[in-house]
Order: C-alpha cells, then sequence, then structure tokens
C-alpha cells in the first residue's frame, strides 16, 4: 500500500451552468514533503465546511487502481492524479481491502479511518459529467476520509503501513453498501455502531435507523 501522490487546493471559484461555484476540488499534485495536520494538509483548503473538513474528513483517499475502472466505464484517458478530488493518490487500497478503523503510518503521520466518502454535485462539475456523482456512489468506489491521530509529514512514495484494524473488520464498500443501499439490514447498522472510529456523521444515520424501527439498544458505543 503506497501514497503516490499528495494533491491539494485552495478553494476556487468555478462557473457551473449560469452561477459561480465556491470549491476545493479542483486538487493538484504537489512536490516534496506536505505538513498532515489535525484538519487538513497544509495548502489544502474546503469551501463547504459543513460537508468537507473537520477532524474526521481531514485527508481523503482514492486509489489508483479506480482509475482503471473509470477509464472503462467512461471511455476516457484524460485523467489526471487529483482527478477525483482526492488529497492522496493511493495504490493497493481499494475499497474492498480497507476497514472503518484501521489505523495507518504513513510518513511522519498516523492516520485512522472513519467513513466512506459521500459526493456531491462539484464532483460532476470536476469530471463535467452531470450527475456524475450519482453513478460514483451506486459503484461503492469511492474512497474514504482519514482522521489525523499524529501530526507529520508525508510525501509521495511513503508506504502506508497497517498497524492495526478494527474487531469489526467492516469494509470501506460494505459500509457504504449499507447506509445507501440495504436500508433493512438492522443487524448491519448495529454492527457498524461497534466501530469507534467511525464519524459522528455516518454514526447518527445508522442510530436513527434504528430508532425509526423502535428496536434501538441501550449500549455504550
Amino acid at each position: 500500500m503506497k501514497l503516490l501522490s499528495v494533491n491539494v487546493s485552495p478553494p476556487t471559484e468555478v462557473v457551473h451552468g449560469a452561477k459561480t461555484v465556491t470549491t476545493g476540488i479542483f486538487k493538484e499534485p504537489v512536490g516534496g514533503r506536505v505538513m498532515l495536520r489535525t484538519l487538513n494538509l497544509d495548502g489544502d483548503g474546503q469551501a463547504d465546511l459543513t460537508g468537507h473538513g473537520g477532524i474526521y474528513k481531514a485527508a481523503y483517499a482514492y486509489s489508483v487502481e479506480n482509475y482503471d475502472y473509470w477509464k472503462r466505464e467512461l471511455g476516457r484517458t484524460d485523467f489526471t492524479l487529483g482527478q477525483f478530488g482526492e488529497n492522496f493518490t493511493v495504490e493497493g487500497m481499494l475499497e474492498d481491502d480497507i476497514h472503518i478503523g484501521d489505523v495507518f503510518r504513513v510518513g511522519g503521520a498516523l492516520v485512522e479511518v472513519t467513513q466512506p466518502r459521500v459526493p456531491c454535485y462539484k464532483l460532476g462539475i470536476k469530471m463535467g459529467l452531470s450527475g456524475f456523482e450519482k453513478r460514483f456512489l451506486a459503484s461503492c468506489r469511492v474512497g474514504f476520509y482519514l482522521r489525523v491521530l499524529e501530526e507529520g509529514e508525508v510525501g509521495a512514495g511513503d508506504v502506508f503501513d497497517r498497524i492495526k484494524t478494527d474487531p469489526e473488520r467492516m469494509t470501506v464498500r460494505e459500509i457504504c453498501h449499507l447506509l445507501y443501499f440495504d436500508p433493512e439490514n438492522l443487524e448491519g447498522a448495529r454492527k457498524a455502531l461497534r466501530i469507534r472510529a467511525l464519524s459522528p456523521g455516518w454514526r447518527q444515520s445508522f442510530e436513527e435507523r434504528l430508532t425509526k424501527t423502535g428496536l434501538t439498544e441501550r449500549r455504550e458505543y
């Protein structure tokens, strides 16, 4: 598992239809080593701090193997690193291989997987494909967010060394499918809530699912 590229961008304005949108999705690779901090990478920023950023989404990772999938699906060859708005373009870290709660040492930083990515319409803007975010989510090839446990410098070529796996062993793909495409799976929701690293937003979604069924159990997560 390897870090191929570190990609950053401050919020910028782009024209979308009849309006101007501010977004940080147009990430570009940077050379050398970059400091990964509690809230983001140096030089990076988010425009919408309600849906993006924060300690549970300090950095976003996406696997280069997914590039090949989308090249085939879309019939395109014009992708560049950072294409999907990711901070970290990684290798060998597909959604079937990474679990929520996994902890990695990468460069001088220590990071923890907190949730899959939830794409918004700005991904469609970046890809030049209206509605692409829905297709992206349906594939469950969404990548994942990281919380920074220890700040440190990172750079292309660093190895992601997995030093801990959550005992529930729920993969990024499994929990993405569970939330969006398997609403009747209440046992899956209970399993997800046992993952201490799960971000508050996703935790709330699964708690609400159980509450609506009247099957909420009193337990300490």
